[in-house]
């Protein structure tokens, strides 16, 4: 009997030590739901799907209309084909769709929706409606229950061509969705981002947006990308000066919409990429808009603008993302490089001739051609005090320590000098003395202003000149013009990579480098700096950070080479130049044909005598 109690007790051990299943299938409704989630995670969503289908309908208007920051209601109406009976009762199955057949139709796939999943998620979260006529004659609608749990009804209805598309009461079935959902009023900000992306990349269509019954947005049918742009982000004021870039290469093109110099802001929220008329996420093309325009704007300004690429779609896939905001390219690299090299030409072009249409005629030039001296034939040097203020102690501090000057033996960036040493780009040795001073009559410096400006007075004008912004100019335009002089280090200067990345990058261009003047070797332990451009003097650190950030300059590696070394050569806040050096150098911009530094600051401020007079009230 005890022998039986041991076998049972024994038994019961091993059936409850006896694996439990953890994973179980989740019931068909439930899953619908769950996945359905994952492409309508808020109201900004359904207006994306909805949107795109009106598109691809062929329409030439689309309204939207949203209510409770459309989470009561999303409604999508268009004029496009429409559906008849048979299609309706099919549209809001999950992967119903007219657009493609098979897998390989993903390949060619042109429309902007394509996998038949948006109205079966929309119909899985919420209560959906759909009013659609093929030619205005015969109309139907189409209701489902909430979260697609009732049958649907098909009743048959007025309507002109077109189709209507509402979804009512969003995640009413899934609490716990709702809950996420942000106020009504930021919930309509998505869905009024998400109407402006759809319309900028539709010029062509007209679009209406009504939010709680009142219209908020109207654009109609636009001849452009830039006037669409211009409807949609822009002032009044702002639009003149919006520019429209065209460029090309194998199976892509690409229109760019562009700000000039006028026109920037402090951050790239008015920066848009498409491809094939959709927005996406690319950094790599919203870095080439950057570079592109690379010295048109002050520091820490960015460029308004959109990229429009046409790709052939077996070039992309668009397919991996579930919202479709992301596009793999096959050949990025190429299209980058189209697109920096459009802008960089523009924008070159177009300063030239902003520059012919503003100077003045040859008898009213501060200089006569035949008189430009070539600043960069004549090395110069300056010494560096830190900034004197004014007043009585600023004079005892200049008289007890005035300015030193000496002409250096050959040009300056060819100077051997230390690695740390301040790079010997002014000499103001440049005495008009004994030379014919061609200049015409009146040009003067007529003093200095905050140790900073140079005051150059010619007749009736005023020039204000930053003689750090000026210098900065002649000493980029001379290395992007010519080479990089480069110098051999006593002690290399060892450093470590932080990811494969910059290895690689070391790597594929390490003969570039060396055409910047920048020799670099790799040991088994790391990598060696054995040469610098001469007059070269930041930190270790310092140095190898600029040369490590060069891996984001794309093609654009020599000016943004030279933009890092004209900035640390030219000279600073608080240096001094005698009058023959600063006339010099006022002589020298005042003939550019883009007068900005390579970061886009503009290098004068002019005023004429009236505009002076003005100011003071003085007839």
């Amino acid at each position: 009997m005890n022998d039986q109690r041991v076998q049972e007790k024994k038994f019961q051990e091993e059936e409850s030590a006896a694996p439990v299943s953890r994973i179980s299938i989740l019931p068909p409704e439930e899953a619908r739901k769950i996945a359905a989630g994952e492409v309508i995670d808020r109201p900004a969503a359904l207006v994306r799907e909805f949107v795109d289908n009106a598109i691809d309908a062929g329409s030439s208007l689309v309204e939207v209309f949203i209510d409770g920051g459309g989470i009561r209601r999303v409604e999508v109406a268009d004029d496009g084909n429409g559906m008849g009976k048979e299609d309706l009762k099919l549209c809001w199955y999950t992967h119903a769709t007219s657009k493609i057949r098979s897998l390989e139709d993903l390949n060619t796939a042109e429309t902007l929706g394509f996998r038949g999943e948006a109205l079966a998620a929309a119909a899985a979260v919420s209560r959906l409606e759909i009013l659609s006529s093929v030619d205005g004659r015969e109309a139907w609608r189409l209701e489902t229950g909430p979260g697609g749990t009732e049958e649907p009804q098909l009743t048959q209805i007025s309507r002109v061509k077109g189709t209507s598309v509402r979804s009512l009461g969003l995640f009413d079935t899934i609490p716990v969705r709702k809950r996420f959902l942000k106020r009504e009023s930021a919930e309509a900000g998505f869905c009024r981002q998400i109407f402006l992306d759809k319309a900028l990349a539709f010029p062509a269509l007209t679009f209406r947006f009504v939010q709680d019954g009142q219209l908020k947005i109207f654009l109609p049918s636009a001849s452009s990308f830039k006037d669409r742009y211009a409807q949609a982000l822009m002032s009044r004021n702002e639009g003149p000066f919006l520019h429209e870039i065209t460029a090309q290469g194998p199976g892509f093109s690409v229109v760019i919409v562009a700000g000039g110099p006028e026109l920037y802001r402090s951050d790239r929220r008015q920066q848009y990429v498409f491809a094939n008329g959709r927005r996406i996420q690319d950094f790599s093309l919203l870095q080439a808009l950057e570079y592109g325009l690379q010295g048109w704007f002050p520091n820490t300004a960015h460029p308004v603008g959109a990229i429009y690429l046409d790709i052939d779609p077996s070039l992309a896939d668009f397919n991996i993302h579930p919202a479709k905001r992301e596009a793999r390219f096959r050949e990025a690299g190429v299209i980058h490089h189209a697109i920096t090299t459009a802008l960089s030409s523009f924008s070159h072009h177009r300063n030239i001739a902003a520059s012919a249409q503003n100077r003045r005629l040859d008898e009213d030039l501060p200089f006569a051609p035949d008189a430009r001296d070539n600043l960069e034939d004549i090395p110069l040097s300056y010494q560096s005090y830190p900034p004197r203020g004014s007043g009585p102690l600023a004079m005892e501090a200049l008289l007890d320590k005035p300015p030193a000057f000496a002409p250096l033996p050959g040009r300056g960036w060819d100077r051997e000098t230390s690695v740390h040493e301040r790079a010997p780009v002014y000499d103001p040795d440049i005495s008009l003395e004994g030379k014919k001073d061609r200049s015409p009559a009146g040009i003067r410096i007529a003093g200095r202003l905050f140790n900073l400006f140079i005051l150059v007075e010619w007749k009736d004008r005023l020039f204000i000149i930053d003689h750090h912004a000026a210098h900065e100019r002649a000493i980029y335009d001379r290395l992007v013009d010519g080479s990089f002089p480069k110098q051999e280090l006593l002690v290399p200067i060892p450093f470590f990579t932080e990811s494969d990345e910059d290895d690689e990058f070391l790597i594929l261009r390490r003969e570039d480098l060396a055409r910047l003047g920048v020799v670099i070797t790799r040991e088994e332990r790391g990598w060696y700096i054995e040469a610098l451009p001469s007059g070269w003097k930041l930190s270790d650190t310092e140095t190898v950070r600029s040369i490590l950030d060069l891996r984001t300059a794309g093609e654009n590696m020599v000016e943004h080479w030279a933009a890092t070394l004209s900035c640390h050569g030219a000279i600073k806040d608080g240096d001094y130049l005698d009058d023959t050096a600063a006339l010099t150098l006022a002589k020298k911009v005042l003939e550019l044909h883009n007068p900005r530094c390579p970061h886009g600051r503009p290098i004068w401020f002019e005023m004429s005598r009236e505009d002076l007079f003005r100011a003071v009230r003085r007839s």
